[in-house]
């Protein structure tokens, strides 16, 4: 598997914590505010997957980007991004070795910290 940092993704994510779109909850709060596999399947239908990729900053290259496969490490519920989320997925990246998602993830908490 060839997971990388999606770059638009993250970009994505800094723009709705600077403008305010983020819930500060707390670190193991995610598997409660994650989205379920239902909230996925609509918002595809909704949005399309070029939409849904923006919220994942994992990205497998080896996948059919039209695939819920290609996409890893959410960091929001496709309306606001959850510090829960960034802690979990931060913490995930780097069990896993994926040091730039790790990396990423870390000075996104930095941010919404200062908020």
């Amino acid at each position: 598997m060839a997971t990388r940092l999606n770059e638009t993704a993250l970009r994505h994510a800094r723009s709705l914590v600077r403008d305010g779109k983020v819930v500060r909850d707390e670190r193991d709060d995610w598997s409660e505010h994650a989205p379920s596999a239902d909230d996925e399947n609509r918002f595809i239908e909704r949005e399309g997957w070029t939409e849904f990729r923006h919220w994942h900053l994992g990205i497998d290259d080896d996948e059919d980007e039209d695939t819920k496969g290609a996409y890893s490490f959410p960091y929001g519920d496709f309306g606001k991004v959850h510090r829960c989320a960034v802690v979990s997925l931060e913490s995930r990246a780097g069990q896993y070795d994926h040091d730039d998602i790790r990396d990423a993830a870390k000075k996104l908490l930095e941010l919404i910290d200062q908020g």
